[in-house]
């Protein structure tokens, strides 16, 4: 009897992970695939070592020339197809869009792609489909600056259209607070994943209320949700994310609402496949749009999601960009917690030479304690606490309910401290 010949390995390409996008690396290997990465691989956007054993071909080329990246990724589609382009981080979601779209691949719309990372147009999308977004005016220069500040009013919350992680996003609270943070912008001559930050802002009503994400994913054509998290914030003027908690607790009609709105989001800007990660805030549990991204929630937010509902949000991105059915692909399986959280640590003045943290050891003895990671070196200068870059470490643990997670939460928080 003739042997059936092997199946060929599904060959899928990685357009740069970072953060949560290093996750689909240690999947696609976990499910067999052969896996590409293509990535700068250095100053920011490098490869960390311990990843690389996951990597059939790692590919170096400058992410950031679409017209470089895309050449060279024909080439490798010439020589043995690719099942599927998948976008590594936030920045390469219209990439792999387009990249996918010209090579016949699986993917997001490309004409729907731009409202998925420009704030601006995200919020003219959103509110054209009759959605409740904070009032906004985006500004190209200074001179702009206060004819937005007439349009949306103080106090107001001023960021990059196109940037992520919170950088340079601040609640200002007069004309003089608003052009000194627009300035700060413009100064700053640090570089996030290679992109400077010399593009236009948007300035848009400050929404008080809780903020949560929601993590769902879209499959053939229905938006299905799944968790709700509640985030923790740091002190303003900044909005750094120092805690998340999975489930969120919300009344029965308040989270009927915001399932309902976060579909509605998802249909008005072309989220057609994938997982998605929507940021609202809830005044007075009315849903109001911050953002939404067509990729996986960052600060190990899909972490959280898979040990309380059992769903891996990144084989389902890992399935739906290689046209898979996720069931297939083991995405589902049963949960492991009732409820998880993560405690990131911060120093709001920054350190000019990090030591470490105090109170870890204590922490790795105790049942609940998930994961523990520091994200610096010792004597390594971290930046004060504006945004993602300042976090030093975090704690992942897991409990019985809401409550006893935020009690656990704040606990550690004041046992941990620096060294």
């Amino acid at each position: 009897m003739t042997e059936p010949l092997p199946r060929p390995r599904i060959r899928i390409l990685v357009v740069e992970p970072m953060s949560s996008g290093n996750r689909l690396l240690v999947e696609a290997r976990a499910l067999g695939f052969e896996l590409v990465v293509a990535s700068y691989d250095r100053d920011d956007r490098r490869i960390p070592e311990p990843l690389r054993e996951h990597i059939d071909e790692l590919v170096v080329v400058d992410t950031n020339d679409e017209p470089a990246l895309y050449d060279t990724v024909a080439e490798l589609h010439r020589e043995r197809p690719f099942a599927g382009i998948v976008p590594g981080f936030e920045f390469y979601v219209g990439t792999a869009a387009r990249l996918a779209g010209r090579l016949g691949l699986p993917g997001l719309p490309v004409a729907d792609v731009e409202a998925l990372r420009d704030k601006a147009v995200m919020r003219d999308r959103a509110r054209a489909a009759g959605l409740r977004v904070p009032r906004y005016a985006e500004a190209s220069d200074a001179a702009g600056l206060d004819a937005a500040a007439a349009r949306v009013g103080f106090p107001a919350v001023l960021k990059p259209t196109r940037s992520a992680g919170s950088i340079h996003v601040t609640r200002v609270e007069s004309a003089r607070e608003l052009h000194r943070a627009y300035d700060w912008i413009r100064a700053d001559p640090r570089t996030d994943m290679g992109r400077g930050l010399d593009g236009p802002v948007l300035l848009e009503e400050y929404v008080a209320g809780p903020e949560v994400s929601v993590e769902g994913y879209v499959l053939d054509g229905k938006v299905v949700i799944i968790s709700v998290t509640s985030k923790l914030l740091g002190a303003e003027p900044y909005f750094v994310e120092i805690g998340m908690i999975v489930q969120h607790e919300l009344e029965p009609p308040v989270r009927a609402a915001v399932e309902a709105y976060v579909t509605d989001v998802c249909r008005a800007l072309g989220v057609t496949l994938g997982p998605f990660h929507c940021e609202l805030r809830l005044p007075d549990g009315d849903p109001v749009l911050i953002e939404i991204g067509a990729r996986l929630a960052g600060h190990s937010i899909p972490q959280l999601v898979e040990l309380v509902t059992g769903v891996s949000l990144a084989r389902v991105m890992l399935a739906a960009y290689a046209g898979l059915d996720p069931a297939e692909l083991g995405v589902f399986s049963a949960p492991r917690a009732k409820c998880a959280a993560v405690r990131c640590f911060v120093a709001e003045s920054g350190v000019p030479a990090f030591k470490g943290l105090v109170g870890l050891d204590e922490l790795r003895e105790s049942d609940d304690v998930l994961d523990i990671s520091l994200y610096y070196e010792p004597g390594a200068e971290v930046p004060p606490a504006e945004d993602f870059r300042c976090l030093l470490g975090h704690v992942i643990f897991q409990a019985e309910s809401y409550g006893s997670a935020l009690s656990r939460w704040e606990a550690i928080g004041d046992a941990v401290r620096l060294a």
